[in-house]
């Protein structure tokens, strides 16, 4: 039978000599063979192991964030919700007021239509006002919209509730027309600082019509209503600052601006020499004081002649 001699040389030394058989030998080989398949085998699924729990730790973290984006989503469309509840609570309510105020328009309406000479038949506020018209598609009105439309609303309904408390007073109080004049010196002390009509503007120094006068008083003065009379108007306006405007029947209304304050709101009844507000400078002013309005239908007339003292 053929052997193999392995034979091992030194660099000193005796030579060693071994007999390897056919067999031992195709032995050593496979088995050298089978290691570094095996070895192959282990590190390919040791790396098929690493790719694997790299996939599913990317995994793992899409599958936070998608949760963590979801839950930020309804919390989002929770707070929305929330904020819509909210809005539609303050339209009904708001709704709910409105329609008390019409019933109260109406129940003055019918009130006025009793006192004068007015035709029941042709003033009937127990029936709903005829309507028609082609239909016309408008688009869908957003909350924003809605808010506008509403305050507007509100607006004209407080100037129609003034106006009707007005000929309310008029017709049952059986008002004299000298009582509807302003009498009273609008504001605790004082004095005319500035005359109604041509004048010199305080800020171009150039000449302008003056609609009123000027009363100069302290800061914080009373200022009261120099007649009695129905407010139609108490807030913010460009140039005035606050502002009250009073209507006093037979077409007489007064006017009183630059407030630091105000004390009565849109559809009050105020008597003589009752608190509107208080002696301030907003609006287009240089100092504390009064700018008092008188006005007959809509005109601008001089006050001067109405008030106790000047």
């Amino acid at each position: 039978m053929k052997c193999f001699s392995l034979m091992l040389v030194p660099d000193m030394g005796q030579v060693r000599s071994y007999r390897i058989s056919p067999r031992l030998l195709l032995s050593g080989v496979l088995l050298v063979l089978l290691l570094l398949v095996f070895g192959s085998w282990g590190a390919y699924s040791a790396y098929q192991n690493q790719h694997i729990l790299s996939q599913l730790n990317e995994s793992q973290n899409l599958l936070d964030m998608t949760r963590l984006r979801q839950n930020e989503e309804r919390t989002q469309m929770q707070q929305t919700l929330a904020s819509e509840q909210q809005k539609l609570s303050v339209y009904a309510l708001n709704l709910g007021q409105l329609e008390a105020r019409l019933l109260r328009l109406d129940s003055l309406g019918e009130h006025l239509v009793e006192v004068s000479s007015l035709n029941k038949k042709d003033f009937d506020f127990g029936v709903k006002p005829a309507l028609g018209g082609p239909m016309v598609a408008m688009p869908m009105m957003g909350a924003l919209n809605l808010d506008t439309k509403m305050e507007d609303m509100d607006q004209q309904l407080t100037y129609l509730d003034a106006q009707l408390a007005i000929i309310d007073m008029v017709l049952q109080d059986g008002r004299d027309k000298k009582l509807a004049k302003p009498h009273a010196w609008p504001t605790e002390g004082g004095w005319l600082s500035s005359h109604f009509g041509i004048r010199a503007d305080p800020f171009t120094g150039r000449n302008a019509q003056h609609n009123g006068v000027d009363i100069a008083n302290r800061f914080g003065a009373p200022v009261v209503a120099a007649s009695h009379g129905i407010v139609v108007f108490s807030g913010k306006v460009k140039g005035f600052g606050y502002l009250v405007e009073v209507d006093n029947g037979y077409g007489y209304r007064t006017r009183y601006a630059h407030l630091s304050s105000v004390a009565v709101k849109a559809g009050d009844e105020v008597s003589d020499n009752q608190l509107l507000g208080r002696i301030g400078s907003t609006g287009r002013s240089t100092g504390p004081h009064l700018h008092f309005e008188l006005r007959r239908f809509g005109k601008a007339i001089n006050p001067e002649a109405f008030l106790p003292r000047s």
